[in-house]
């Protein structure tokens, strides 16, 4: 029987946003949707046809559970997963591995992700989104990663600039399936990820 004992906090060489940054800017960003969506819709509207945040999975579901726990308008779940097939270094071509369960003709769509760097998934999907009638799409990120943007896409409420182009695990991310449970975000060890 191995006897080795796991801390994923000791494989982190880095934290770039601590849990207590996160929590706040997270707490801050709800209440920035909440204050747009109740000056686009009324109470009635809200209640009748609530908005529909859209976790794209996996590394935005635990941005996405504190960020509509933190929320006071009623809102809807609904969750995609999509893939990227290209070379190492390059997104190539997205499929859609669970599209949407709901119809979002005519709703307000936030769209929760972790981190837009390219944008080239985000753009596909956005074009996916406008063939289904939706009344208005907005874009909640956790991390903004500008400097690698090949694609124009606009965050509407974003969390974090990340002016470094660093490879990040924590807080949803993760590396080869890990690492996702931590409440921070950082940095590996070089060593981890070049073995």
């Amino acid at each position: 029987m191995n006897n080795h004992k796991y801390n994923l906090k000791t494989d982190i060489d880095r934290k770039i946003y601590t849990e207590e940054e996160i929590q706040a800017r997270v707490k801050r960003l709800a209440g920035e949707v909440d204050s747009y969506l109740e000056d686009k819709m009324s109470r009635q509207e809200i209640w009748k046809r609530p908005p529909i945040a859209v976790c794209i999975l996996r590394g935005a579901s635990v941005f996405m559970a504190d960020l509509t726990r933190y929320m006071k308008v009623p809102i809807e779940y609904d969750f995609m997963s999509v893939s990227t097939y290209g070379d190492a270094t390059e997104p190539g071509e997205v499929r859609v591995i669970k599209d949407l369960d709901r119809s979002i003709n005519g709703r307000v769509v936030i769209v929760v992700e972790d981190i837009v760097d390219t944008g080239e998934t985000l753009h596909h999907l956005l074009k996916g989104f406008e063939a289904r009638n939706p009344r208005e799409v907005k874009i909640s990120a956790l991390l903004d990663k500008s400097s690698r943007r090949k694609k124009n896409i606009d965050i509407d409420f974003k969390g974090f600039d990340l002016e470094e182009d660093l490879f990040l695990v924590g807080y949803g991310m993760d590396y080869a399936g890990k690492y996702r449970n931590l409440p921070f975000i950082g940095t590996l060890k070089k060593e981890l990820t070049e073995q």
